[in-house]
């Protein structure tokens, strides 16, 4: 709005006979008369006097519409680290999928180390080189968190080593610290002209690991939402929605090969989106699990394997999930669905990427979900 200026007064021809009168009015009004300039800003109230008015200030642009591209359970031990000799191709045909989008984030279910002792009492550890961060890098990915039942299957010291590496990484770690600001606190994006906080977390822990591998005051660890750290979380999730326009929570959860949620799981779910989570999205049961919207946020219960020795039946089926956000909604969530061949995804096609999404799609009644197709 453009501040309001007096009319210029009217020019008019006076003739001599009104000159005295001409001097008269002039006297008289030359102290009440004021310049444009100082009228500027004035408005005219009903009794003829003016007040000051506020410059005007445009809007703050709202932002754009983003997306975001979600993968399940990511390893290069035993059979896949192979892949690694060339790190830019190791991802194979799914990396167009997680480039496409502005973002990317998976689960990285193994510790960056070649040191560390093994987690005692586990039958299966993982780790990989540096080489691992490296081809996420090169397939689209921004994000992983490592939140998980094996980012300390080397201890803390693989864990260091985890930590150290990504910070000479464009791929940013979440969900774990060397303590418990570092573990709860999330990756933060700008993308759009819109915020986005990225946590991680784990909800399934080894109990004879519980301790040791979550973590505490000046203690390394992992964040979790076992017992009392939920709060932890709920804490974080309502902190990063009271800051940024969007918030994401990646949960390690599930019973492994059940495509189920767990009984708690679903509570968890609204929890965090209570709390001011744009979506829930997790891993860890090696099998695909349903999602869907719970009002205007997206909730998936498990993205199974992703990059993995599983090559088929259920634990080689997997897909990428990309979820548009804006200021605080998901918009639109997209199932692109793969099968594992040769440790990584290779996106379906034509009528078996049809039949393939329809079964997905069918998990969430037959496991008696709420969840809808659109955005409440």
């Amino acid at each position: 709005m453009h501040p309001v200026l007096p009319h210029p007064r009217t020019r008019t021809t006076l003739s001599v006979s009104a000159a005295a009168l001409l001097l008269l009015l002039t006297a008289c009004s030359a102290g009440d008369e004021e310049t444009p300039s100082q009228n500027e800003g004035a408005v005219a109230s009903s009794d003829g006097s003016t007040a000051p008015t506020s410059p005007s200030t445009e809007p703050e642009p709202a932002g754009e519409p983003f997306t975001i591209a979600f993968g399940g359970d990511v390893m290069f031990d035993g059979v896949i680290e192979p892949r690694l000799a060339d790190p830019q191709t190791a991802l194979g045909p799914i990396s167009e999928q997680l480039s496409a989008a502005d973002l990317a984030m998976v689960n990285l279910e193994t510790a960056i180390t070649e040191g560390g002792t093994p987690a005692p009492g586990k039958q299966y550890v993982f780790r990989a080189p540096t080489s691992a961060l490296e081809a996420l890098d090169a397939a689209g990915v921004d994000v992983a968190t490592i939140a998980n039942n094996h980012g300390m299957d080397y201890g803390v010291d693989g864990l260091t080593d985890t930590l150290e590496s990504a910070e000479a990484s464009p791929v940013q770690l979440v969900g774990a610290g060397r303590d418990i600001e570092e573990a709860y606190s999330p990756h933060v994006a700008e993308v759009n002209g819109q915020s986005v906080a990225m946590f991680g977390a784990t909800d399934v822990l080894d109990d004879h690991l519980m301790s040791a591998w979550t973590v505490g005051e000046g203690k390394p660890g992992m964040a979790s939402t076992k017992g009392e750290m939920k709060q932890r979380m709920l804490t974080a999730v309502s902190e990063a929605a009271a800051e940024h326009d969007n918030v994401v929570v990646f949960l390690h959860w599930g019973l492994e090969r059940a495509h189920c949620p767990l009984p708690h799981a679903p509570t968890l779910a609204e929890e965090l989106v209570e709390a001011g989570a744009s979506a829930v999205v997790g891993g860890h049961a090696h099998v695909l699990s349903p999602g869907g919207f719970m009002g205007d946020s997206y909730v998936h219960y498990g993205l199974s394997n992703f990059v993995f020795y599983n090559f088929d039946g259920p634990t080689a089926e997997t897909g990428v999930l990309t979820l548009t956000f804006d200021q605080g909604s998901v918009t639109q969530a997209d199932w692109t669905p793969a099968q594992i061949q040769g440790g990584v995804p290779v996106p379906y096609e034509g009528a078996a990427a049809d039949a393939a999404e329809q079964t997905w799609l069918d998990m969430r009644t037959e496991c008696g979900l709420p969840l809808t197709d659109s955005p409440a």
